[in-house]
């Protein structure tokens, strides 16, 4: 693996990607921990979720720079610190998600198409693509950006650095992109327990149950559940009330998680009048779905 010293005279190392079947279906922490002095532990337990993202014929590989092609022109190619700095801002508050690949790495050409996909579905996320070996100001970039191996995908927000992922496979880059660019979907967005207060007045009657997705902001499980979340926000908007928040965000999640007796994460909280009336914890798609229902009162037999 190739240091950040030695990066002028070798290739960036390139990450050999992690099986797509190792993939934790929760993250469990303790609040505190007096002898590491750390805010949450996690360990996770491997669990398969999702199948690869199809991609359409037509999208190139990173390795081609220069003018971009017009079937991958939402990819914004960037050429310096100076353009890479001014993309950022220019994004203001969307989510920015920024390959650093090289062109002789495998698994950036065969990703990239994948990112291209993304970048023409999600309006509201702006991509970027920095090739390493192409100049010495893209090197500089690297340096500057702490890019030891490639394919490395760094989320920015606000022109700061909120996320970063080394040799993903394209369904957790799917996840993070949905979960860490969500700005305009139907999941309710709550920041602390006024928000969880609010969101459960205004739905104390009428029968609609919310489900409140509980996690952390950089919990793999969380990330991975996430698009069924959303998919579920849509198809039972009739019914059912989709909310989420963070723990680690502020102070006032953490009290929030640690008064619901949260310990591990994601945890999904079913509120109906007013009440909590159950809870689901993991990331099984199917699971999740079976227990929304049950807590709907649909009759679910297995």
């Amino acid at each position: 693996m190739a240091t950040v010293g030695s990066f002028l005279a070798k290739p960036i190392a390139t990450v050999v990607p992690r099986p797509s079947s190792a993939v934790a279906s929760t993250s469990s922490f303790v609040f505190f921990n007096h002898k590491t002095n750390s805010l949450f532990r996690r360990q996770t337990i491997p669990k398969r979720l999702f199948s690869a993202v199809r991609v359409k014929a037509g999208a190139t590989s990173p390795g081609k720079v220069g003018t971009p092609p017009a079937n991958d022109e939402k990819v914004i190619k960037i050429h310096s610190g100076e353009e890479f700095d001014e993309a950022l801002k220019n994004a203001k508050s969307k989510l920015v998600v920024a390959e650093f690949a090289t062109s002789k790495s495998d698994h950036s050409n065969k990703i990239y198409p994948f990112m291209v996909e993304l970048s023409r579905t999600c309006n509201d996320v702006v991509f970027l693509l920095v090739m390493g070996d192409e100049s010495d100001k893209t090197r500089e970039l690297c340096r500057r950006e702490k890019i030891e191996k490639v394919p490395h995908f760094s989320f920015y927000k606000s022109m700061e650095k909120i996320h970063e992922e080394e040799g993903i496979e394209p369904d957790q880059l799917m996840g993070d992109v949905l979960y860490y660019g969500d700005n305009h979907s139907a999941v309710v967005q709550l920041h602390g327990r006024p928000d969880v207060e609010k969101l459960i007045e205004e739905n104390r009657t009428g029968g609609k149950m919310i489900v409140l997705d509980v996690g952390l902001k950089h919990c793999g499980p969380c990330v991975k559940v996430y698009p069924t979340v959303l998919k579920l926000s849509r198809s039972m908007a009739e019914t059912v009330v989709f909310a989420r928040m963070n723990g680690d965000e502020n102070d006032s999640c953490m009290e929030f998680l640690k008064d619901m007796n949260v310990i591990e994460v994601p945890t999904f909280l079913f509120i109906k009048d007013g009440k909590i009336c159950g809870r689901y914890v993991g990331s099984g798609k199917g699971e999740l779905i079976g227990e929304i229902l049950r807590y709907s009162g649909v009759r679910v037999t297995y």
